[in-house]
């Protein structure tokens, strides 16, 4: 995967560029990143897809690389059901009318918004981190764990001026202190990180990324274009696809828990693994893993 390869599309609000890879008659799957990453992610897992006949699409999302808003007077909203509704614009543009879908982070909360909402348009779930990646932001003023707060730490510095300008001024530094944190394990070099953190120079990187951390808490308003899905989401619907949950053991965000609680959110074909030596960046760190759930669950389409 290069440069070379990046492609735009009209869709939605967005301009959003992508990385496409293997026969375009070929099973679709997209492919979706998190933050602080972007779709070079998927560089060696869709490399293997593709080989396999898989059709794989890695956009990127809104405040990352080389994608663009198409006017600016959109809000640079950073809310689960813009990601949601940006993933199903991209969809139809390209005029994909079912896809295989799998992300992590901010990309598993796409994933699971569309799997959630439009469950005719997904022929297989790959979740990674947390499986069931739906924010139940009518209760996200109760605490967690003391533990799980304590990993949190980056989104209280979001809703700081200090935390924005931090952003601003060191985001290099900062996202890079977070890949260590969330994969402890994974021995990345300079010019793996240095491909990924060229994105963080979006314009919109910073607004979005700030608006995330502080919608997902109730602390600002989201876009009102975005208001009907929202009220679904509230609801935590039900996900009923095909469905696979990869957790990293060496996660530091989100270490695995013994008990599955991601299990209730799921009606249908479901399995959790446990992937070892993988951390929060899954895709990337183990891509074989992950290809090989994303395989498993194209040939679906129907």
């Amino acid at each position: 995967m290069s440069w070379l390869d990046l492609q735009t599309i009209k869709a939605g609000k967005l301009e959003i560029a992508y990385h496409e890879f293997g026969p375009r008659d070929g099973a679709p799957a997209v492919l979706l990143h998190g933050f602080p990453y972007d779709a070079r992610a998927y560089d060696e897992a869709a490399a293997w897809l593709a080989e396999q006949g898989i059709r794989c699409l890695a956009p990127y999302l809104r405040g990352f690389g080389p994608t663009r808003f198409l006017s600016p007077e959109s809000m640079r909203s950073g809310q689960q059901a813009a990601l949601g509704a940006d993933l199903l614009a991209f969809m139809d543009a390209l005029g994909i009318e079912q896809a295989c879908l799998g992300g992590y982070d901010w990309g598993g909360r796409a994933a699971c918004i569309v799997a959630a909402l439009w469950p005719e348009r997904v022929s297989g779930l790959v979740s990674c981190g947390q499986g069931y990646n739906i924010q139940d932001i009518p209760n996200a003023w109760k605490p967690a764990a003391p533990e799980v707060e304590a990993r949190y730490w980056y989104m209280y510095y979001f809703h700081t001026a200090r935390g924005r300008t931090g952003l601003e001024q060191q985001r290099r530094k900062l996202c890079r202190h977070i890949w260590s944190l969330w994969s402890p394990s994974w021995a990345f070099d300079h010019g793996t990180y240095s491909a990924t953190a060229d994105s963080f120079e979006n314009p919109d990187f910073v607004e979005i990324v700030i608006h995330s951390y502080t919608h997902r808490f109730g602390g600002v308003s989201g876009d009102p274009d975005y208001e009907e899905i929202e009220a679904r989401l509230a609801e935590q619907p039900t996900i009923t696809v095909p469905s696979i949950v990869l957790q990293g053991r060496d996660d530091g965000l989100d270490p695995p828990a013994i008990e599955d609680f991601d299990r209730p959110h799921f009606d249908g074909r479901y399995q959790r693994r446990i992937i070892e030596g993988a951390g929060h960046n899954l895709p990337q760190e183990t891509p074989q893993a992950f290809a090989q759930a994303i395989a498993e669950l194209a040939g679906n389409v129907r």
